[in-house]
């Protein structure tokens, strides 16, 4: 294979300047742009309705009969091309009209229409949902906005939480450097037509919203013992919760004086203020069942999944009865249970993965607590039960590497440079040797464990973009990953029966996936949301040097085969089948279940001739 310098173009010993990074979008252009990216991924490109003229793609809408046209920053052997100023569509006399963000929704929700036979009522509104959070963000972002909640005076300073508008300032702190990675996603999933979707207006959700840095305190509940409902996988694993109770006991200052004979149960200030009306909650409250505290101990800060809390120490993932993308985000019965469940089976893989694999490591959620009122038939009332149901996730201290600084790679590889954690500022004007050793480094880190947490233990993992933490070190090199929320994690039933089969079936079934459909996942969530797009933001500052990114992914997967054995599903990947691409737009079109998606398949740039034709070699 030639030197990325001569694939560059120039000469052995010069260095290729990087390109300079696009300006942050306007919320109309961003939205236009996600639609685009969407109905080329999912509609035009696989009917063959799209061409490129003079620096311009071109996208036939054919049952709407509209042709569209925008500006091409940098197009890209995926068909993930990076889009610039605004989208066209052509006029009866030839000419080219722009079209707003919302006349192009219109266009998209009748061609689907035509398409399906079928309409949706909710899709306009969802973009425009959409369309007024990355308003609302930008606003806070540019100092143009009101400002989330401050941190509490007398915080611990190991949770101090960074609060909006201060992403260009260079953090202090591995934590305060996470926070800003986790709260820096403003546009959200470019794959997505409603990404920044949410119910309610911005004076409802901005003060709980991770765009705007939001940081605040829980609502500290206290609950008779047996009406508490909970699970644990390991002794002390509830200590996340619980030590609030200890340290307010001991100090005064940071918890809840919980009563004797009750137990502590942390309460999302959002979710609280939705339920506090529902008649078996006010009635529990009106006999002592339950004692409402009110907000108390020090702040927690919003991750990128909005519900799920951090406060320097411990993640607590929270129902929240709110609508965010495509669903509401709260926590099923069963998924309560199926988190613990899996924290208790995974132990063995887990423990495997982590052996043969030491730059990597799965944060597991051991346990859960939430709220058993009965209900009118004696059971626990199941809006109540899932309403206040919270997760306990292992914080970072337990796997991180001394020295390094968490980052979510979906910050890292985001299209814009909303915050330090980007790949830019994290390689910092290196030249295109540097990339690639950056980009090497990291793909050693992330495929290997995926790939034998499938092949190996019948694990499927969601290494999506905000599933995984990339840990740098002080040079900004990888050095760590982190893989999260079990939520997404399935188990294969050739390699789990057992398993399975000892579990209740209304557990057992969501965390299950039959082998093709695990394998679409792993594949779709490792190298088209995740490998596919931080390779896309490497070669927007090396733009020459995209083929031989792919073949670095090639060669990671090469050397996986070659070390572990190479089964038909890898041999086919490296073959260059087609790449399964989840269709977020039909699935939120069809109004479908995220486990129901369907998938769109798209070119492989990994097969060898691909790679030959576009490097002169596959490494």
């Amino acid at each position: 294979m030639p030197s990325l310098t001569e694939s560059l173009g120039s000469t052995p010993t010069s260095t290729a300047a990087p390109t300079a990074q696009a300006e942050l979008p306007s919320p109309d252009e961003a939205v236009a742009h996600t639609l685009l990216n969407c109905l080329l991924r999912e509609v035009s490109a696989p009917e063959r309705q799209t061409a490129f003229t003079d620096g311009h793609l071109l996208l036939r809408l054919p049952r709407r009969g509209v042709l569209l046209r925008v500006g091409l920053r940098r197009t890209s052997l995926l068909g993930a091309h990076r889009f610039a100023g605004p989208v066209s569509e052509q006029t009866a006399d030839g000419g080219w009209n722009v079209v707003g963000w919302r006349r192009l929704a219109e266009y998209t929700q009748d061609e689907l229409s035509l398409r399906t036979g079928v309409r949706n009522e909710e899709f306009l509104e969802q973009i425009d949902s959409s369309h007024r959070t990355i308003a609302a963000s930008l606003a806070v972002r540019t100092g143009n906005g009101p400002s989330a909640l401050p941190v509490q005076a007398g915080a611990d300073p190991s949770a101090t939480l960074v609060r909006a508008g201060t992403a260009s300032v260079p953090p202090a702190s591995p934590v305060a450097a996470y926070l800003v990675s986790e709260q820096a996603l403003l546009f959200g999933h470019r794959f997505h037509p409603t990404p920044k979707a949410r119910t309610g207006d911005a004076d409802s959700w901005l003060a709980y919203a991770p765009e705007a840095g939001a940081t605040f305190p829980l609502r500290h509940l206290v609950v008779r013992e047996h009406l508490i409902a909970e699970e644990t996988a390991e002794p002390g694993a509830l200590d996340a919760i619980d030590r609030r109770d200890r340290a307010g006991r001991r100090d005064g200052t940071d918890g809840a004086d919980v009563p004797d004979g009750y137990r502590l149960l942390p309460a999302h200030p959002w979710q609280y203020a939705m339920l506090r009306e529902h008649p078996t909650l006010r009635a529990a409250l009106g006999r002592g069942d339950v004692l409402d505290l009110g907000p108390g101990g020090r702040p927690f800060a919003a991750t990128a999944s909005v519900r799920t809390l951090y406060d320097g120490e411990s993640f607590l993932k929270f129902s929240l009865n709110v609508r965010i993308t495509n669903c509401l985000r709260k926590n099923a019965s069963y998924e309560l249970s199926g988190a613990v469940a899996l924290t208790r089976v995974l132990g063995p893989a887990l423990a495997d993965l982590a052996e043969r694999f030491p730059g990597s490591a799965v944060l597991r959620e051991p346990a859960y607590r939430s709220l058993a009122l009965p209900g009118p038939d004696g059971t626990p009332d199941r809006e109540l039960l899932e309403g206040f149901g919270v997760i306990v996730r292992e914080g970072l201290t337990r796997h991180l590497l001394p020295g390094t600084t968490p980052l979510l790679a979906a910050a890292v590889a985001d299209e814009y440079p909303t915050s330090p954690a980007h790949v830019s500022r994290l390689l910092d004007g290196a030249g295109p040797r540097a990339a690639l050793d950056w980009w090497s480094a990291y793909l050693r880190l992330l495929v290997p464990p995926v790939l034998a947490a499938y092949f190996d233990h019948g694990l499927v993992l969601e290494p999506h973009l905000q599933n995984v933490l990339i840990c740098v070190d002080g040079d900004g090199m990888p050095a760590q990953v982190l893989f999260r929320d079990l939520e997404g994690t399935k188990l294969v039933p050739e390699h789990h029966a057992e398993t399975l089969a000892s579990l209740p079936p209304e557990v057992a079934g969501p965390m299950t996936y039959d082998a093709q459909r695990g394998w679409d996942r792993v594949v779709y969530c490792l190298l088209v949301n995740h490998v596919a797009e931080l390779l896309a933001a490497l070669a927007d500052l090396h733009p020459h040097a995209e083929a031989a990114l792919w073949a670095e992914v090639r060669l990671t997967l090469r050397t996986y085969a070659d070390r572990y054995g190479c089964p038909p599903p890898l041999a086919a990947l490296l073959a260059g089948v087609p790449l399964p691409a989840k269709a977020n737009l039909l699935t939120r079109w069809e109004r479908k279940a995220d486990r129901e998606a369907g998938y769109v398949r798209l070119p492989s740039p990994l097969g060898e001739d691909i790679l030959r034709h576009t490097t002169g070699s596959t490494r």
